[in-house]
């Protein structure tokens, strides 16, 4: 496993927009709103992606306050990605021109989802299994939006481990870049993996190797800032996106740029410091949605938070109960008013390189 020595990591360049560090923030459905990408930003993310949108949806909304959240974009955050999803290819142009309008920075398509509602729907990871209808959303995003926006792409590694996926993934792959796309992301699982079983990162090294100059993300089992470094010294990816690790511990972007430095691991973020986050966090949802709307999803993030509290078990039920404007205020009175050494997350899923220690 990698020590904690400097690493000499190259900025990030998704087309003409050059990110200072090489570790984002991924798209998360049902996450990553703008409350928590400008948390992840302020924390260390040099980049974030939106929560995916279905094209179509995006095109029905309308411009009104209740629906004010689905494609806010916050000042700070820039640059910022939206990401799309959908079946049909001629109604991704115009969601991607009408993301653009509102201010996203990137357009990215999804082909790498793989909930089966999704696949059910041919939409998602379902697209890797039909290269030609893959392409012709690239082409229609790419020639819908102005050439200074750039159009990136998240795949997986194949609909299954067959060598007809593997072809189809590298006709994909090839034909996304000579259609204009920038980056692509890929994920070491496969689509019917879903999150089951390990991130292939051998898959990333090889893809990597034959990709040469061409930008790659990977994605994969990144529940720690260790495994973020891991992954880029072993595949030779020219950035990480990390997805479910982050969520309720945006520390891992500041955790990740101290190792790189080669600094050692910072400690986990104490009581009162996550205090200050998670406030804040609720304080920008808040704002998003309003005081009442915004309920159901701090819950789960509160949930997710409490991960790095040493009374984890405890914690994670008290944001459970949080049912009424201001719930969560108790939460942090209760358990977080006195100061405390907080802890480091469990791992859901070791990285391939990872000691048994971890």
């Amino acid at each position: 496993m990698t020590t904690a020595t400097t690493h000499s990591l190259k900025p990030l360049r998704i087309g003409n927009i050059e990110l200072d560090f090489p570790v984002v923030q991924a798209a998360l459905s049902g996450y990553s709103d703008t409350a928590m990408r400008v948390i992840a930003r302020r924390l260390g993310a040099s980049y974030t992606l939106c929560e995916v949108m279905l094209d179509y949806f995006i095109m029905q909304v309308k411009d009104r306050p209740r629906n004010s959240h689905l494609m806010h974009v916050a000042d700070e955050e820039h640059p910022v990605a939206g990401q799309l999803m959908g079946a049909e290819p001629e109604q991704f142009g115009p969601a991607a021109v009408k993301l653009v309008e509102k201010g996203f920075d990137v357009i990215d398509i999804n082909f790498g989802c793989p909930v089966k509602k999704v696949l059910g729907r041919c939409r998602g990871g379902f697209h890797l299994s039909q290269p030609e209808v893959a392409l012709e959303i690239v082409s229609r995003v790419r020639d819908a939006v102005s050439a200074h926006v750039p159009v990136t792409l998240k795949m997986r590694r194949g609909i299954d481990d067959s060598a007809e996926s593997r072809e189809k993934f590298f006709e994909i792959f090839d034909g996304a870049y000579a259609r204009g796309v920038v980056a692509v992301t890929v994920h070491g699982r496969t689509v019917l993996q879903r999150y089951d079983g390990p991130s292939r990162w051998e898959f990333l090294r090889e893809l990597k190797a034959y990709a040469g100059d061409r930008v790659i993300l990977g994605s994969g089992d990144l529940f720690n800032a260790q495994a973020c470094l891991d992954m880029m010294e072993y595949t030779g990816v020219d950035g990480v996106t990390v997805a479910r690790g982050c969520i309720g511990n945006p520390w891992v972007f500041q955790q990740c740029r101290a190792l790189a430095a080669g600094q050692p691991l910072p400690a986990p973020p104490t009581l009162h410091e996550q205090r200050e986050v998670i406030a804040e966090h609720y304080r920008l949802a808040e704002e998003l949605y309003g005081a009442e709307r915004c309920i159901p999803t701090m819950r789960k993030f509160g949930i997710k938070y409490s991960q790095l509290h040493p009374q984890h078990n405890e914690v994670r039920a008290a944001f459970g109960t949080v049912k009424i404007v201001g719930g969560w205020r108790d939460v942090l009175a209760k358990w977080y008013s006195i100061d405390g050494p907080g802890v480091h997350p469990a791992i859901e899923e070791p990285n391939p390189l990872a000691s048994p220690a971890e």
